[in-house]
């Protein structure tokens, strides 16, 4: 039975409280429109007042400039001991013409004391909201100020192990030692070995890095600590190296355990790498990790997983062996890894009999296990908007084109010259794609604005590739040349839908000539490794490693690159102008076309 609800009589009376204290305030600042006693007082002395009258608390006189001077009185009282014989005085002497005292002689004490209320309210509020903030009274907040805020998992979460991580075959033998250890210690340390203090699992986002130090505590079936890295850092000083001190000593209490700390580049930056020198909060934090790492604290069956997407900017002392012992890369899963990913991820949903989860993981190079799963779940999620009861393979095709170029934007009014501009210049794309040996082939052609792009031409590679060739970067660049040089051809104007074409186009070039040494003229050199340096402090002191001639060089081995490529581009539309025309066509009446169609049209249209 639920328990039923207590009135709360402390939020009405703070309710209450705040009211008043709005209430006064406003009272105040009407009653407040005028000058003080004090300013009033002078006048009289002054002489400067023609006449006057008080009225409820209110003195209103008119001065012998004609204007009028008002000024609230707290007590009658108070102004008639003080200046009413030198009223008389002025009323005899004609400097005042006339006086009127129609006043309330009692005093205001709430005037009076206002100033004091208003304090002890506002002192009252602030408690309140510190207690509130803290989950009851500040020496309670300040007390578990310094503690760390670990996120072991829930009672009766469902334990995660290696049969649910895929994709991930080394990674699991790499981590395998960690569990057997943790499991059976005895083994290893009478051979001499000692438990490696941590592992630091690299790779880009979505990898599945959490989900592998998961695994590793439900495979030895120890506690798992989990904290990320920026709830050690706090403006207030000391508190992080606290947080990491308590950490490892409630690690120890829970021995054997794992300690998880994801994002450690939060606190592992390198240090002295800021303007502002090196002794900071977070450098403090750093430093204390250290220690407790590979101090002289021993830290007994505590594992120290971390994860991290930028193993470039951490301190070399936390990589050091006796710390992270170990670097484990998960990196993306190739077309097997996929498979297995999207087996695990689509056991819950229903799924249509023309699915075939191996061309979806064909059809998905360069997927994370995180996109895999929004994958699924977007088809999922579509297939419910439709009302239908399993996951088709049309609907699943969609959810791959809506996971790389986000949702369609059918309602958005597009005009004609600009449909038009569109379906020749995603028609050159496709053309130019078409046409070059190495390039991956066309999945589908469209003009329906998704995200920013007001239309789109998508390719997808039948296979998984961990190197590119110079061939085939400068058919990456002429494809993305293709729609500019679309629209001059047929068009004969150029438009700005080109911009991210050229830009992506222009980066690639810069990199083969500056990072890859795959310039002629340049010749194998890498003048641009390094460059992107995320330390303005480290920076600064850094000059360009080439010299001015060589810049200029560079920048015209760029130009001819491009421009050899764009005319390249233009070749080929030249020559598949039919092809061209009909594919554009088919644009302006379907809006879309699909990589079989497109096939067909460019097969008709292109002489043998």
């Amino acid at each position: 039975m639920a328990e039923p609800r207590r009135f709360n009589f402390r939020g009405i009376l703070l309710l209450v409280m705040g009211l008043i204290l709005l209430l006064t305030l406003a009272g105040n600042m009407r009653r407040s429109n005028g000058i003080t006693y004090g300013e009033m007082r002078e006048l009289f002395v002054q002489e400067k007042v023609e006449s006057f009258s008080i009225v409820e608390h209110t003195l209103t006189a008119t001065l012998k400039d004609e204007s009028t001077a008002v000024c609230y009185l707290y007590s009658f009282d108070l102004f008639y001991d003080d200046l009413n014989d030198l009223v008389v005085e002025q009323y005899d002497k004609g400097t005042i013409s006339s006086y009127n005292y129609y006043a309330d002689h009692s005093t205001n004490w709430l005037q009076l004391l206002l100033p004091y209320v208003l304090a002890v309210l506002a002192f009252i509020l602030l408690m309140n909201l510190m207690g509130r903030m803290g989950g009851g009274g500040v020496n309670d907040k300040m007390a578990h100020f310094g503690e760390a805020r670990i996120g072991a998992l829930p009672e009766g979460n469902k334990k995660v192990t290696f049969r649910d991580v895929a994709g991930a075959d080394e990674e699991k033998e790499e981590l395998q030692e960690i569990v057997e250890f943790l499991r059976d210690p005895d083994k290893y340390t009478a051979l001499g070995a000692h438990i490696p203090k941590g592992v630091l699992l690299v790779g880009p986002p979505g990898t599945g890095k959490t989900l592998l130090a998961r695994a590793v505590a439900g495979e030895a079936d120890v506690k798992f600590l989990s904290i990320s890295g920026s709830d050690f850092v706090e403006m207030y000083v000391g508190v992080g190296a606290s947080r990491v001190r308590d950490l490892f000593i409630q690690a120890k209490k829970e021995s054997p355990a794992i300690v998880f700390i994801d994002e450690i580049d939060a606190v592992g930056r390198q240090r002295g790498s800021g303007l502002g020198g090196g002794h900071d909060e977070r450098e403090q934090t750093l430093n204390q990790l250290l220690v407790e790492m590979d101090g002289f604290s021993a830290n007994e069956g505590v594992v120290v997983l971390a994860a991290t997407n930028r193993v470039d900017i951490l301190d070399p002392a936390l990589l050091r062996p006796g710390r992270f012992d170990r670097q484990v890369y998960v990196g993306l899963p190739d077309i097997k890894g996929r498979e297995e990913i999207l087996k695990i991820h689509a056991r819950n949903k229903p799924l249509a009999e023309d699915v075939d989860l191996k061309q979806v993981a064909k059809g998905t190079p360069g997927f994370t296990g995180a996109d895999l799963e929004n994958l699924l779940n977007e088809a999922a999620l579509l297939t419910g908007r439709r009302d239908e009861q399993f996951i088709n393979k049309a609907t699943l095709d969609e959810a791959v084109i809506k996971v790389i170029a986000g949702p369609e934007k059918r309602s958005r009014v597009v005009p004609q010259h600009e449909r038009k501009l569109t379906a020749y210049h995603e028609a050159g794309h496709a053309i130019v794609m078409r046409s070059l040996p190495d390039h991956d082939p066309v999945h589908q052609v469209t003009i329906v604005p998704r995200g920013g792009a007001g239309g789109m031409t998508i390719s997808l590679p039948e296979e998984d590739r961990s190197y590119l060739s110079r061939s085939h970067m400068l058919d990456n660049i002429v494809s993305l040349l293709g729609g500019r040089a679309a629209e001059a051809l047929v068009l004969g104007d150029i438009s700005t839908g080109a911009s991210n074409d050229i830009q992506r186009a222009t980066s690639i070039a810069r990199k083969m000539v500056g990072t890859y040494g795959m310039s002629d003229k340049i010749g194998t050199v890498a003048f641009d490794a390094g460059s992107d340096e995320v330390f303005i402090g480290k920076s600064m002191g850094h000059t360009r490693p080439y010299s001015e001639k060589t810049a200029a060089e560079m920048d015209e081995e760029i130009r001819a690159i491009i421009d050899q490529c764009y005319d390249r581009a233009r070749a080929i539309l030249t020559e598949h102008s039919a092809a061209l025309e009909a594919v554009a066509q088919h644009l302006l009446q379907h809006e879309t076309l699909d990589g079989a169609a497109f096939e067909a049209l460019y097969s008709e249209n292109t002489p043998a």
